[in-house]
């Protein structure tokens, strides 16, 4: 096959096949467009383009993004993107060989995820059900705290959830996540009840703006956004709120930190990791593995406080 005239088409084709071909979700392909762009605007500069890059040049390329002070993360993110583009070329026959194959990135530091107690949890919840402005508002945002502690939903799932998921008094939602694949989550019963009411008075509202002429909403947390939905940008905002009413430090809580709390606490009381590695729909058991740090610290309190030993020295001290 033939290869495109230019860079642009380069990349557009490429982004066209991850949809297709890979259901690659929106995301994914917003943050190929943009480093492969940037590569682009590099390679111009340079007086290169995609089919004249050899290795030398893309690890030009990567030490430029260094002089940038790009993170280490963003660095690896940006090589990512070289790399798949440079793999589709050669398994199109745009290229005969593949410039970045033999390049080795500066990696992902491994951080450990930051996450909430289990009394700041429930401080969340409480602020919740008392935070807004009108009783929709407050049994919306208590719905929507209770769903992403139980499920350890990404909040662009919860944001998008269709209504249809919620029909029938569910035990379990499913989900559509990442690359379009689906997974089942049990519901607590906590949540059930707050998706109960909520849903209630999400139809009443529905049906009223449907006899003012309105096209109902096929979404459970309905909006007047552009794409229909309460937008993640608004959550992370409410979530903000919810955290000053509840008298936890905003600084600790996105949405990320509810999901990294559901999994840590599940893993502390004993869940099997390859079961919370379903729950939270990652494709590879290494991304859940992060978590095991939990382990470690129960571990180590269990042995400080009923090893005799350990139970010996305090009585000394």
């Amino acid at each position: 096959m033939r290869a495109p005239d230019d860079d642009l088409q380069w990349i557009s084709t490429f982004l066209d096949a991850q949809a297709a071909e890979l259901g690659a979700a929106r995301n994914t392909l917003l943050a190929y467009g943009r480093d492969l762009r940037n590569l682009a605007q590099w390679m111009a500069g340079q007086g290169l383009n995609f089919s004249r890059m050899q290795q030398g040049d893309v690890e030009s390329y990567l030490i430029s993004c260094d002089a940038e002070g790009l993170s280490r993360a963003t660095r690896a993110r940006r090589l990512s993107a070289v790399k798949q583009i440079y793999r589709f070329a050669f398994e199109e026959g745009w290229r005969e060989d593949n410039p970045a194959l033999q390049i080795k990135g500066p990696g992902r530091a491994k951080s450990l995820p930051k996450t909430l107690e289990i009394a700041e949890v429930d401080l969340l919840l409480q602020a919740a059900r008392v935070t807004g402005r009108t009783e929709a508002d407050r049994l919306r945002n208590t719905c929507l705290m209770e769903l992403l502690y139980a499920t350890g939903m990404r909040v662009s799932e919860l944001v998008s959830l269709p209504v249809s998921a919620a029909r029938g008094d569910p035990n379990m939602l499913l989900i559509l996540g990442k690359g379009g694949k689906e997974r089942m989550v049990p519901l607590s019963p906590p949540a059930r009840a707050a998706l109960a009411v909520w849903l209630s008075t999400r139809d009443g509202i529905e049906d009223k703006r449907e006899t003012e002429g309105h096209k109902p909403s096929r979404f459970l947390f309905p909006s007047r956004s552009k794409d229909g939905h309460l937008t993640r940008h608004r959550f992370y905002l409410l979530i903000k709120e919810l955290a000053v009413a509840g008298g936890v430090s905003p600084e600790k809580v996105t949405p990320h930190t509810l999901r990294h709390a559901f999994a840590t606490h599940l893993l502390a009381n004993g869940a099997d990791l390859r079961a919370i590695q379903a729950l939270l729909g990652h494709a590879d058991i290494a991304t859940t593995e992060i978590y095991t740090h939990v382990l470690d610290a129960r571990l180590a309190e269990l042995v400080h406080q009923h090893h005799p030993l350990a139970k010996k020295a305090s009585d000394t001290d």
